[in-house]
């Protein structure tokens, strides 16, 4: 079923129970009313499920499909070891409480109906809490854990750490599974209050120290497509390996623009290239992005998968892409030396960077030099006096690139626009998977260069496209909860710093002046993820609400097709425009399927960001497994009543238990996320630097717990 069928399935539905007369019938007997014919009958199941999860409907006690009562919710349960849980709903900012004698058989991530209770039942506990009354969806009945064998079963300990119980596995269901096995569980029974959920063994990946077993253990998790189906492969055999001379008819050839793509040394999809020109009225910028759409044709096999997947995911031992190498590597990647199709956002800019004009259009380029950020900045920082020479031809271009890079950054910093610098990490493995270093990435001139191009494309297409009144996908960041914001200035407070908040919101300047302020400081990088906690997460959205950090009300995602469907989507809506504009019947077209590509997109965003998260952190966790006894200096990044967590310069972060300071009774003081010793008054605080010794690492749950040092370590 289409997106577009289904938007219009649920829509009639949808209007169907919510009809003053409609008499509430169970799923069953609504197929029949309907004469859905039985082979139907799945994609009408699908169609309820949809509008199950989306909290439009819901299923009464004996099983008949209504509105919700208005104390009853739809939303995300989130459980935890310890047998309690939450449930998230789309739009509010508190989750809500479910105590473990309430949760039912909720696993983590299933869609559920709530009974909501308005206070906690503590006496004076103002925190919402709810009891699970039924699961309308589950997130997956496949989870991946370690087998661990008894005398006449078995059971697997989930990696999850938000499952509260292990899997029985029935004797004759283990499919020969031994003690340390990482599986794959099918679930047959999802278990109770009082009985531990039931499955059989689908798959074994391999033992839990075999290479490569702990990174295919989370692709599994996280339901990671590895292969493509049969289908696509079949279609994408088809696509050209090299761009025909018919196929650049009516686009502008810019062959003989002097073009560079810029990327890290190992980057093998390259989806966007530059050209800049400067001359007596100011700079001529032109962002050539890969074609994409060109290749895949709305609806196409090759399209319904590259949506299923939605974008990327950039695993520390490999890539699984959107789309086939073929086209992500091959055709769609502008290589150098090769023509290429490209739609293309040509800017020009004054001596100050103001935009004074600007043009999207197709166009076919022809790559020069595939240059890496590390050389680019060693040309326009350094003058490296060897790449200078090898680059001769470049060299004026890259110089003018750093200087419009830094009028745009002064500009957007100007309006407010945050920029969070802390460091993200680059893992390297050897050739059995093993972490051998770990240190920050190096931003510098040249990636700052790319990321400034970049925004200012996006937010070219974005306005001309919101003012072209076309349905489209944008890329919005909501202002901040106002209550987070009060809450993140009383912190910041007690460090010396200011965050101005407004009676009813704070303006993106302020947190810029913020994250000025701690600059180099060492409170720096915890301050900056505190304050990035506290704001929204950014997604795609119909609905042009603009985007807070980036202080712009006009912002999209264009420059990354190969890896990201929005940019895919968009450029088809550009293309089509370009070519003559866009029909009534198209623009409902559009306007029926873009919410699901932006929910898909997002939601997709978020697993892909999880499953990443995931894999630095066992391999943070196994690093550090190495370095028992070793001593670092580390600025501490989260104070709690259990314990002090202290950052290292590497990233790799870790915990002291209070329980493991003997020294001392420390007493923890939330207002100013403290611990203070009893006896001798020593204090840790937020962005305290202290000198920790690596104790213990748990290489299941990823976990590395630190002990201060002492002074002559």
């Amino acid at each position: 079923m289409s997106p577009e069928e289904l938007q219009e399935k649920k829509q009639m539905i949808y209007g169907m129970i919510s009809d003053k007369d409609y008499r509430p019938m169970k799923i069953k007997e609504m197929a029949v009313f309907l004469c859905v014919p039985k082979d139907q009958r799945k994609e009408f199941h699908d169609v309820i499920d949809e509008l199950l999860q989306d909290g439009k409907i819901a299923i009464g006690e004996k099983g008949k499909l209504t509105l919700p009562a208005e104390d009853m919710k739809t939303g995300t349960f989130m459980g935890t070891r310890r047998g309690f849980g939450f449930v998230r709903i789309d739009g509010e900012e508190e989750d809500i409480f479910i105590p473990e004698s309430s949760c039912k058989d909720a696993l983590d991530g299933d869609t559920v109906l709530l009974q909501m209770w308005h206070h906690g039942k503590k006496r004076g506990s103002r925190r919402r809490e709810g009891e699970i009354v039924r699961v309308v969806s589950r997130k997956t009945d496949q989870v991946v854990g370690t087998f661990e064998k008894s005398n006449r079963f078995g059971f697997v300990v989930v990696d999850n750490e938000k499952f509260a119980k292990d899997i029985y596995i029935p004797k004759g269901k283990t499919k020969g599974a031994v003690d340390g096995h990482k599986v794959v569980v099918h679930l047959t029974d999802f278990g109770g209050k009082e009985k531990n959920p039931e499955g059989e063994i689908v798959e074994i990946l391999g033992h839990i120290n075999d290479p490569g077993v702990d990174i295919l253990s989370v692709i599994r998790s996280f339901s990671l497509a590895e292969n493509f189906p049969d289908e696509v492969m079949k279609e994408v055999s088809h696509k050209p390996d090299e761009v025909d001379t018919k196929e650049m008819a009516g686009r502008i050839d810019l062959r003989s623009e002097k073009t560079v793509t810029i990327d890290g040394a190992d980057a093998k999809d390259l989806d966007d290239a530059i050209t800049l020109t400067k001359d007596e009225t100011g700079y001529h910028l032109g962002v050539h992005i890969a074609d994409v759409s060109h290749y895949v044709t709305e609806g196409s096999a090759l399209d319904k998968e590259a949506l299923e997947r939605a974008t990327s995911v950039y695993l520390v031992d490999r890539v699984i892409p959107m789309l086939p190498h073929k086209l992500s590597n091959g055709i769609c990647s502008l290589n150098a030396g090769t023509d290429r199709l490209a739609l293309s956002c040509l800017m020009d800019f004054d001596k100050e960077g103001k935009l004074t004009g600007h043009r999207i259009a197709e166009t076919v380029i022809q790559v020069d030099e595939r240059m890496n950020y590390s050389d680019v900045n060693e040309i326009v920082t350094n003058q490296q006096p060897e790449l200078m020479k090898r680059y001769s031809d470049f060299t004026g271009m890259f110089q003018n690139m750093e200087e419009l890079a830094s009028i745009l950054r002064k500009n957007r910093k100007k309006k407010g626009s945050i920029d969070f610098d802390f460091p993200e990490c680059k893992i390297e493995l050897d050739n059995t998977g093993h972490p051998i270093d770990i240190h920050p990435y190096d931003r510098n001139a040249a990636t700052r260069i790319i990321e400034e191009f970049m925004l200012a494309a996006n937010q070219v297409v974005a306005e001309d496209y919101f003012w072209l009144e076309i349905p489209f996908v944008y890329r919005t960041h909501e202002y901040p909860e106002l209550e987070k914001m009060k809450e993140l200035a009383a912190l910041t407070r007690s460090f010396g710093y200011k965050l101005k908040v407004g009676s009813d919101e704070v303006h993106p300047r302020e947190i810029q002046k913020l994250i000025e302020a701690i600059e180099g400081t060492k409170e720096e990088a915890f301050l900056s993820r505190l304050t990035l906690r506290s704001m929204k997460r950014a997604k795609y959205s119909t609905v042009n609400e603009g985007h807070f950090g980036l202080a712009t009300q006009y912002y999209c995602h264009f420059t990354s097709p190969i890896r990201r469907y929005p940019d895919l989507q968009i450029h088809r809506i550009i293309k089509e425009n370009l070519k003559g504009g866009i029909s009534k019947k198209r623009v409902e077209h559009y306007e029926k399927i873009l919410p699901g590509v932006a929910k898909k997109s997002s939601d997709r965003e978020r697993i892909a960001d999880d499953a990443e998260r995931e894999v630095d952190k066992m391999k943070k966790a196994e690093y550090m497994a190495d370095r028992i006894g070793e001593c670092y200096e580390g600025v501490i990044s989260g104070v709690t009543s259990w314990g002090i967590y202290v950052e290292l310069p590497n990233t790799v972060e870790g915990m002291v238990r209070l329980t493991d300071m003997t020294e001392d009774v420390y007493e923890y003081r939330e207002e100013d996320y403290s611990v203070t010793g009893t006896y001798s008054g020593k204090r840790y605080q937020l962005g305290g630097i202290v000198k920790v010794q690596v104790s213990h690492v748990d290489r299941m749950t990823h976990t590395i717990d630190f002990v201060m040092a002492k002074e002559d370590e």
